[in-house]
């Protein structure tokens, strides 16, 4: 069983709803949702191509999956995310739009957010006491060959290679891509999301995700508000 600290927004958010339709699973209570209907776009292939996002839920990482360490209990990792949290005031990300990575589509800040760039560095330092060594089995799965030579420090320093300024953060929505099936596959994304996509996106809160069993899908354990409590709402 692992653990992963996250953004994602409220249950109840057109964003959070929109999401689950799209990758076939609700993120909060793990129940499977019908795919959309999309014309040029059939159901067996939007299940194949949110395979990988759906296991994870739709979410933006901030502390990559890691294993407990034996000697930090879940108790105590919940009462320090609450009161890091705390600490942090709510802010905004002015713009997200779907946009391609690599091989995948993710939606992503139109541009850079530092806010959230802080926040994620911040977490993996403050929580990086909870996490297990990896094994060599991980650090295999990595492909260290191809990283970089700060990336391959990060890896060996924090468990990840894609943080501290190698981090971008992103809400995958599908997983890779063939170029071949891009043309039909970005115009679906738009259409869908781009509705939800036209306001700023509210950081309130933190979430700490588990695994389901070895393997299983992740859901949300709990969200952890940011902030005082008077603090909690933008204006």
């Amino acid at each position: 069983m692992r653990y992963a600290i996250c953004f994602t927004p409220p249950a109840s958010d057109p964003l959070s709803l929109v999401a689950a339709n799209w990758l076939g699973r609700n993120v909060f209570s793990g129940d499977m949702m019908e795919p959309p209907a999309v014309r040029g776009l059939g159901i067996h292939e939007i299940a194949f191509h949110t395979a990988v996002p759906r296991r994870y839920g739709f979410h933006g990482v901030l502390k990559a999956p890691f294993h407990l360490s034996r000697d930090m209990p879940e108790s105590q990792l919940l009462r320090d995310l609450m009161r890091f949290s705390g600490t942090f005031v709510p802010f905004q990300i002015p713009r997200i739009e779907v946009a391609r990575l690599g091989n995948f589509y993710s939606l992503l800040p139109s541009t850079p957010c530092e806010q959230i760039q802080y926040l994620a560095s911040a977490i993996v330092q403050e929580f990086d006491r909870f996490r297990a060594p990896l094994s060599e089995a991980e650090i295999e799965r990595s492909d260290p060959d191809g990283l970089s030579a700060t990336q391959l420090a990060n890896l060996h320093r924090w468990g990840n290679p894609y943080v501290m300024e190698e981090f971008r953060f992103h809400m995958p929505v599908t997983g890779p891509v063939n170029a071949i099936d891009m043309p039909r596959i970005e115009p679906v994304l738009r259409t869908i999301f781009e509705p939800v996509l036209t306001e700023p996106v509210t950081v309130s809160n933190v979430a700490l995700m588990i695994e389901e069993g070895t393997g299983g899908p992740f859901r949300v354990h709990s969200l952890h508000p940011m902030g005082k409590v008077s603090a909690r709402k933008i204006a």
